[in-house]
């Protein structure tokens, strides 16, 4: 019997046990696919709530210093390391990145944007 992975629980459960069986990170699938969703859903909803006025926008943020950060320990380990060296910018962000773009798409200065998710992220895609 096969399992339909795109429609069930227990299928994408099964693919995150395989992965990280074979010596992979599930993790990463894990954000891979939240992220894929996020962007799917903002383009859907730009294209159906458009003819209302209403915009719809993502941002996409890169690794940012936060208090999750903290909490969780990345701040000061290897893994943040990694992430600086990969981030053309060579930092980490701060709120105070992110929150002015979320200031710009909530302004008027934004109302011919709609269905985009904007990276800011140091340059790390």
């Amino acid at each position: 019997m096969a399992v339909n992975y795109a429609s069930s629980r227990e299928g994408a459960d099964k693919v995150v046990a395989e992965i990280t069986a074979a010596g992979g990170k599930a993790i990463a699938v894990q954000g891979d696919v939240a992220k894929a969703a996020v962007d799917s859903i903002t383009r859907v909803l730009a294209k159906e709530l458009g003819p209302r006025k209403i915009r719809v926008n993502a941002i996409s943020p890169g690794a940012v210093e936060t208090e999750g950060a903290h909490a969780i320990g990345i701040i000061g380990s290897e893994l943040e390391t990694q992430m600086v060296a990969q981030t053309p910018l060579g930092r980490m962000g701060q709120p105070s990145d992110i929150a002015p773009v979320a200031t710009f798409l909530a302004s008027p200065d934004s109302y011919w944007i709609t269905g985009e998710i904007i990276a800011v992220a140091g340059g790390n895609r």
